[in-house]
């Protein structure tokens, strides 16, 4: 079975042995895919780290096909599905919880929020989309949380004392605190989408309505869910200027508190920006421009 050299690579980086397991495993499962649920399955999308693609069900319904390395992440991911009933989450129709399987519905057309050119309307419609995506949450429950994603930063900063790809072991101590002053300071708590960006908002056919897709499951402050899109669609040029119009439309829209959202915005995109490190010390270079935009911020705020 031919795979892209990217999505096989990328499942490598991510997951290393059992992504490897998994890579091998890839064919045994679209059978069994095919099998179980009598399925004709159309050559996959554009993959990252899952098997994503359209089939048609023997009564002739389109839906999509994800497959997944079966994990906390896959368990989160199928939580949070089931948590949704929003008309601007996509429909989880059947499972399998065993081998990380989900099927879904199609979305039609389902272009993405990138494939549109004016970022101040994208913004506009993702302050607007996110608004049905939280939900208040009162009890301990079994997502992973903002305090999770500060011990993934705690763990980086123990494991690499020197600093880690572009950043100093000073500026990784920096994210840490402010993860922690974020943390403990934090009043309402919400269940979050966990990966909102562009790519995720995708075109229903209906004027004015947009469907989400691929949401991780995530614990904390509706200003942490923005950060992702704020990081994502950068130009190359005015990075700044982009993220600063982007945070005063959402900060209207959404209600958001500005300041939190641009501490939040430090200590997460350096997380992120962390996690895309490789052996080679490669990197996502929008992620670490966009660490550099909210870190002068911050700084200015405190001074």
């Amino acid at each position: 079975m031919q795979l892209p050299t990217d999505f096989v690579n990328n499942v490598k980086f991510h997951f290393k042995e059992e992504g490897r397991k998994w890579l091998n495993q890839l064919p045994e499962l679209i059978a069994y895919s095919k099998q179980r649920w009598g399925l004709q399955m159309k050559e996959p999308l554009s993959l990252s780290i899952n098997y994503v693609a359209p089939a048609i069900r023997e009564h002739g319904e389109q839906i999509m096909v994800k497959i997944c390395i079966p994990g906390e992440e896959f368990l989160n991911e199928l939580r949070a599905l089931k948590r949704y009933d929003t008309m601007n989450m996509v429909e989880l129709l059947d499972y399998d919880r065993e081998r990380g399987i989900l099927l879904l519905t199609k979305v039609e057309p389902g272009h993405p929020l990138s494939n549109m050119s004016n970022d101040e309307k994208r913004t506009q419609i993702a302050a607007k989309v996110h608004e049905t995506l939280t939900y208040p949450v009162h009890n301990t429950t079994s997502f992973p949380t903002t305090e999770t994603m500060e011990n993934h930063l705690r763990n980086i900063t123990i494991k690499n004392p020197n600093g880690l790809g572009p950043y100093s072991v000073t500026i990784l101590n920096n994210a840490l605190s402010m993860y922690s002053h974020l943390n403990t300071t934090s009043e309402q708590r919400w269940l979050l989408h966990g990966d909102f960006h562009h790519d995720n908002i995708l075109a229903t056919g209906v004027e004015g309505e947009w469907t989400t897709i691929d949401p991780k499951g995530l614990i904390g402050e509706r200003e942490y869910d923005f950060v992702q899109f704020l990081l994502n669609q950068l130009p190359k040029k005015n990075r700044s200027t982009t993220i600063n119009r982007r945070i005063q439309i959402l900060v209207e829209e959404g209600n958001l508190n500005k300041d939190r959202l641009i501490e939040w915005g430090f200590c997460h995109s350096v997380l992120a920006t962390c996690w895309t490190v490789d052996h080679e010390n490669n990197y996502n270079e929008d992620f670490y421009q966009g660490s550099k935009v909210f870190q002068h911020w911050c700084q200015d705020m405190n001074e």
